[in-house]
């Protein structure tokens, strides 16, 4: 979900990159789906590399980086930094479904 920031507190900022406004993404709200329901889930496994991002990953498993969190939450993961070279993630699939159940 994108809005427009517009507030009076970013004037400085707006000035510098002259423009009226700056268009944002506000953070969603989700639930996090219970044992249960991640049971109902498809996954793939994934081995963290070099150079991943989850964002990359939602870009190849979903075809949107925006989903990223979607990665990021499954795993209980809140950030990139949170992971080495080595660990092994899954992916919740259909994107859908698991939209469905964290409520968005």
């Amino acid at each position: 979900m994108k809005f427009l920031n517009d507030q009076e507190s970013y004037d400085e900022i707006f000035e510098a990159r002259d423009v009226p406004y700056i268009k944002q993404y506000g953070t969603p709200r989700f639930r996090t789906p219970n044992p249960s329901e991640r049971a109902q889930f498809s996954r793939v496994r994934y081995v963290w590399r070099v150079g991943d991002r989850y964002y990359k990953l939602a870009i190849k498993y979903y075809n949107d980086p925006q989903y990223w969190w979607v990665i990021a939450l499954y795993n209980q993961q809140p950030t990139e930094g949170h992971l080495r070279v080595g660990d092994v993630i899954t992916i919740p699939m259909p994107l859908e479904k698991v939209l469905r159940t964290t409520g968005i």
